[in-house]
């Protein structure tokens, strides 16, 4: 379970820095299923980008990083019969179990299928009165090429809105995966990252859009708080959000070490409501400006 706390003005300045390149080839079924199981997390707060962006009855909306089909299926029933949702996703076993769900719920106003950020040229010019990526933006290696293609796919007028990990705030349990690494004696070469793989920050996010064509940017840091009930739900949750970019490999009895380290630290966040971590992540939207 998540929920929104106050944004804590109070951020030093991070400049961010180059991040390992990402990897699609590391999803498996396995991960894929893990993903559909815990991914409510993003699923929730991306119901918050959705009002963020006031999509309504009849409009034609293009999920970019749809995973599994949690949230897409939630929007295709927002916009209803006269509506249309597609999704698109770069990991072909998410993709599969996104179209079950369509046929499942009998979705007819929603399609799912392989593709990337960076290459939408199935779509025709000006398609899409909104467009909008739910905790996927951090993951695109070429965020001006993707944000180019997102502009020349949304109709004048059209709306974008991206929700993405902070360079300037890491997630409570990105540090605590790689304190845990330390603690457990894992050599530093395959410990835990402990930053938001390819987060930008709020200026350089307006930046990238601004450069794009798109105006009226608004954006806004939000922190998110999970409830996590031991190392076994934050390890399933960070290797099946990531795909698997953020697992670790153990030698001999590293594992067993590090699953004590995490669940000791996870400790010392406990208090009367339970375990909590916070996440902190950019909530933007702008639009593609009307013909002159």
């Amino acid at each position: 379970m998540s929920q929104i706390a106050s944004p804590d003005t109070a951020v030093a300045s991070v400049t961010s820095t180059q991040k390992r390149p990402v990897s699609f080839d590391l999803d498996s079924p396995e991960l894929a299923a893990t993903y559909d199981r815990v991914g409510v997390r993003q699923y929730e707060h991306g119901k918050l980008l959705i009002a963020d962006l006031a999509i309504s009855e009849g409009e034609k909306v293009l999920d970019i990083g749809s995973g599994t089909g949690l949230l897409s299926s939630y929007v295709a029933a927002r916009v209803g019969p006269g509506g249309r949702v597609t999704g698109v996703d770069p990991l072909p076993h998410r993709v599969a179990l996104a179209k079950g769900k369509a046929i499942e719920r009998g979705l007819r106003n929603l399609d799912v299928q392989v593709g990337r950020a960076e290459d939408l040229s199935g779509f025709d010019d000006a398609s899409f009165d909104v467009v909008y990526l739910n905790s996927v933006f951090h993951w695109i290696e070429d965020k001006p090429r993707a944000l180019a293609e997102i502009f020349r796919v949304l109709k004048p007028g059209g709306r974008l809105g991206l929700n993405s990990g902070d360079a300037e705030r890491p997630h409570q349990s990105a540090q605590l995966l790689k304190e845990a690494a330390q603690d457990a004696g894992i050599p530093a070469a395959r410990q835990p990252d402990g930053r938001n793989l390819g987060a930008v920050s709020n200026a350089e996010l307006q930046s990238l859009l601004t450069a794009a064509g798109f105006v009226d940017y608004q954006g806004d840091t939000r922190t998110i708080v999970d409830d996590v009930p031991d190392a076994a739900d934050l390890l399933a949750w960070s290797r099946s959000s990531s795909f698997g970019n953020a697992q670790v490999s153990f030698h001999g009895d590293e594992q067993a070490r590090f699953v004590a380290a995490v669940n000791r630290r996870l400790e010392t966040f406990r208090s009367a409501e339970g375990i909590r971590l916070e996440r902190y992540l950019i909530f933007a939207t702008a639009r593609r400006p009307q013909l002159a």
